[in-house]
């Protein structure tokens, strides 16, 4: 691939993905690029498809795959898939129709469903059309309409609670807001300029660098509303039905602990005065005690993390 694509699809593998996910992959329509990055010490599957950019990431772990991946997303627009999620075929038409029609936004959130990942007669199952962004009309209907997607609240108070009880409920995460990066469509402008700047926020002191191993799907997602944030501002918009992504979910107590609050200390670190990220960090910390003992029960049962 030559040209700047439209779209940039990106995701880090260890290379254990399903010929029927690729297959399903490269069925995706239009002026689309795919970056694969595996990790260290794993040779890149050969695909015949010009579209496909295949990059071994010089570190292992989830946020150095994942910054690699972006770096080299050359489209005007990105995505973020995980290697066993679905994508609409005509994903890139409804994406470049969206972002002539409101070239402001910052992100296109997709319709996305979730299917267990038994289920293969749904995971299998043929695309509805896709929705016609030109036909949609702007409302609060799920199934109809584009809905506006807010930016983040991340001007809100400290709640100071958290200081003597750090087990308090989140409530401010219940709004429609968005937090996570993966699965939606980002302008790439605003990505490339993130990156910078997540990698400053990884340096603690002189050469000492912390790089967390999880939890970058919300780091990157808060990191670009927070770079560029307005009180109030619309972002974007979400899309209705039918769906355009497939998730595949499992049961969470067969994924790895990980250790989100690390990530999120990040957040805190190089934006100190959102209050939304300190109510986050401390939230999330309470949680320290469930991830510690699901680490030794892993570690007892001798599992081997996905």
């Amino acid at each position: 691939m030559t040209s700047k694509p439209s779209l940039s699809i990106v995701t880090p593998t260890r290379g254990n993905f399903s010929a029927y996910w690729l297959e399903q992959l490269l069925n995706v329509e239009g002026d689309v690029q795919f970056v694969l990055v595996y990790p260290p010490g794993v040779p890149p599957k050969q695909i015949a498809d010009d579209r496909v950019k295949a990059i071994v990431s010089p570190y292992k772990g989830e946020m150095m795959q994942r910054f690699v991946a972006l770096l080299n997303a050359d489209g005007q627009y990105v995505l973020a898939l995980d290697d066993d999620d679905f994508i609409h075929p005509h994903v890139v038409t409804a994406v470049t129709d969206y972002f002539q029609k409101y070239p402001e936004s910052v992100v296109l959130r997709l319709l996305t469903e979730k299917i267990d990942h038994e289920n293969l007669e749904a995971i299998k199952r043929p695309w509805d059309p896709m929705p016609q962004v030109d036909q949609i009309p702007e409302g609060k209907n799920a199934q109809t309409d584009l809905r506006k997607v807010p930016i983040a609240p991340l001007n809100i108070p400290f709640d100071k609670r958290y200081l003597i009880w750090p087990f308090i409920k989140r409530r401010d995460d219940k709004a429609s807001h968005i937090e996570n990066f993966n699965t939606k469509v980002w302008q790439n402008d605003y990505v490339q300029k993130a990156l910078p700047e997540i990698s400053k926020a990884t340096k603690l002191w002189g050469v000492l660098t912390w790089i967390p191993n999880s939890a970058f799907d919300r780091l990157m997602g808060l990191f670009v509303q927070a770079q560029s944030f307005q009180a109030g501002q619309t972002v974007g918009h979400w899309m209705p039905e039918p769906g355009q992504v497939r998730f595949i979910s499992q049961d969470p107590a067969l994924k790895p602990p990980r250790y989100h609050f690390l990530s999120d200390f990040l957040l805190v670190k190089h934006f100190p005065q959102y209050g939304y990220f300190w109510n986050l960090f401390f939230n999330k910390s309470s949680y320290l005690p469930r991830i510690v003992a699901k680490s030794l029960r892993w570690k007892f049962q001798h599992k081997t993390y996905r």
